[in-house]
């Protein structure tokens, strides 16, 4: 979303016609001649498809074995966060936070941002410099970057904790932004339109909080995105299996 409040999307390229197929599938394999023909599907010439393989083998974003492609260990574990954010798993809240606080005096800027990158896979907010938290409702293991760089506590805000919650998410700019996904989800006619806006919803959905029910704003949209993915996933696998003979 721009400064106007339009709904911006990513052009559909042949990488990323690739890696959202793949993304979708488990297992993420598919042999060179179903990956061309879903690129034509989508408009994509054959050599622009194979071109796109080849870079993308060459970055290490894909291995290619017996005929096929499939994902590297670092897709696979974006796959896995994928995953996760449209089906997150989460337990009853009982009002706790988990709190997190960095407790290594000399960190390397690799080891800096390796952290950020933890947190936000699990979800914390950064309420100041080395200070990150959430509520306690999400169940999921700690990376060994995460649990080596910080201290880990619990406990609870004095304060509104919806107003904390406000105040470490942007809730109101997040349900804007999903709201707009959903619209232009549903009215998107052509898959080449559908797949792009599928693809930013996605990416949108890895970014919501997952807060419980009474942090978050009323008619808070997260679920009813979810939903209209996974609607999605079930059409857009239904048309690759008619083209490709899946």
């Amino acid at each position: 979303m721009d400064d106007t409040g339009t709904l911006t999307l990513r052009p559909l390229t042949a990488r990323s016609i690739v890696l959202s197929t793949l993304l979708g599938l488990h297992p993420p394999r598919l042999p060179a001649r179903v990956l061309v023909r879903v690129g034509a599907l989508f408009g994509a010439a054959e050599g622009t498809i194979r071109v796109a393989l080849t870079r993308m083998v060459a970055a290490g974003d894909l291995e290619q074995r017996d005929g096929g492609y499939g994902l590297t260990d670092r897709l696979l574990a974006r796959q896995a966060r994928q995953d996760d954010s449209r089906a997150p798993r989460t337990r009853r809240w009982d009002g706790s936070w988990e709190i997190a606080v960095v407790t290594s005096d000399r960190r390397a800027a690799a080891e800096r941002t390796a952290l950020r990158q933890a947190m936000a896979t699990l979800r914390l907010a950064e309420l100041r410099e080395g200070t990150w938290l959430r509520p306690a409702n999400l169940v999921r293991s700690r990376p060994a970057v995460a649990a080596g760089q910080c201290g880990w506590f619990t406990g609870a805000p004095e304060d509104d904790p919806a107003e904390l919650a406000a105040r470490l998410w942007d809730l109101d700019g997040w349900a804007r932004q999903a709201r707009l996904l959903g619209d232009a989800l549903d009215r998107a006619a052509s898959p080449a339109d559908r797949f792009t806006v599928a693809a930013a919803a996605l990416r949108h959905l890895l970014a919501d909080p997952v807060l419980p029910a009474r942090l978050l704003p009323e008619d808070w949209p997260g679920a009813g995105l979810r939903r209209r993915y996974d609607a999605f996933e079930r059409e857009i696998r239904a048309l690759l299996s008619q083209h490709t003979g899946g």
